[in-house]
């Protein structure tokens, strides 16, 4: 496949981790990442290396960067009294999605890792790029099932601005997503599909805002307007009265819609569930998908697909997100433009 050119809006848990697995991928190369202070841009690619070992998740700092006569320096500072070079690449700016979307005659892809905290946040993130011109592909990994008819909603738009765009193309929505399907074809009715996940985060709530953040507003007690709202230290809290193990049920997962609309369940056939422990590397529980049905020759019979229990949530998010890229950036090279879920793509290797 010919070098691909991808721009990563996010440096979060996920945006970082996608930068990193792009070195592992010589067919791809970060040209631009951001975050909401600062942007770094190379059109010959990033120095990902510098970039992950300097940033610590913020390319600039949120007072401001100084900046060299040579070529720019950011300065993250996390205190009053603390200030340390970010990269040698980033510059600060007020309008970093803005400066991608300038740079995006240079972009085959563009990975938006961002923290989907307001419903039409991505559409709204894909309208920008519609407007510049963009021609290419977007991907996203989100979760919430009402984003996928917004998206929906501007196909025809994509598909005239030459836009590729995947949706939900992390672990769930995504990996188990498109799992679901393939164990879906043993059957002619699929009567129910359960995805239950467990993922493990040492690193914990600091490394991973966003994801937790998404999470909480699962939680029974929560909603997504209302968590969008909490401080760090109230989920932190949250955190500390489970103990740093969250459990999850009857989550608002876009599997449901995805699955329903590729024609293999009802959506209200679908449920999404798991467990995440924020103190410990360890899976609290085995990643499942479990498909239940009947065959053509009447039988009733369940197919079941596990995740080992080593592959990491990083593993399991990003490494589904660059496949389903390559498999994006070929349709829209042949010309293929449009809305597409994981249930209508193989992701590439």
């Amino acid at each position: 496949m010919d070098e691909t050119k991808i721009a990563v809006l996010g440096t979060g848990g996920i945006g970082r981790r996608t930068l990193e697995l792009t070195t592992h991928k010589s067919w791809v190369t970060p040209v631009a990442a951001c975050d909401r202070y600062g942007i770094a841009v190379d059109h010959d690619g990033l120095d990902v290396d510098e970039l992950l070992d300097a940033t610590e998740g913020n390319l600039a700092s949120e007072r401001g960067s100084q900046t060299s006569t040579d070529g720019g320096v950011a300065v993250k500072q996390s205190g009053p009294d603390r200030g340390v070079v970010a990269s040698e690449q980033a510059v600060s700016t007020e309008t970093p999605i803005e400066d991608v979307i300038a740079e995006s005659e240079a972009i085959d892809a563009v990975v938006l890792a961002l923290p989907n905290l307001e419903h039409d946040f991505i559409p709204r993130i894909a309208d920008r790029f519609v407007a510049a011109g963009f021609e290419g592909v977007l991907i996203d990994v989100l979760k919430r099932s009402r984003v996928i008819g917004m998206l929906d909603e501007r196909a025809d738009a994509f598909e005239s601005n030459g836009i590729t765009f995947v949706c939900g193309a992390g672990a769930t929505p995504g990996f188990l997503t498109g799992a679901a399907a393939l164990a879906a074809q043993s059957f002619v009715t699929v009567e129910s599909i359960d995805i239950w996940w467990g993922v493990g985060l040492k690193s914990g709530y600091a490394d991973n805002r966003g994801t937790v953040r998404e999470d909480i507003a699962h939680l029974e007690e929560y909603d997504i307007e209302t968590a969008r709202e909490l401080s760090d230290e109230e989920i932190e809290a949250i955190i500390d009265e489970h103990d740093g193990v969250l459990e999850f049920t009857d989550m608002e997962h876009a599997d449901d819609v995805l699955l329903e609309r590729a024609g293999i369940c009802d959506a209200e056939d679908v449920t999404v569930g798991g467990i995440l422990d924020v103190r410990s590397d360890e899976k609290p529980t085995t990643t499942t998908v479990t498909v239940t049905g009947t065959t053509f020759d009447g039988e009733q019979a369940t197919n079941t697909f596990e995740l080992g229990d080593a592959t990491s949530m990083a593993a399991n998010v990003n490494g589904p997100a660059v496949g389903y890229l390559k498999t994006a950036v070929q349709r829209n090279r042949n010309g293929i433009y449009g809305v597409f879920g994981p249930t209508e793509l193989l992701p590439g290797f």
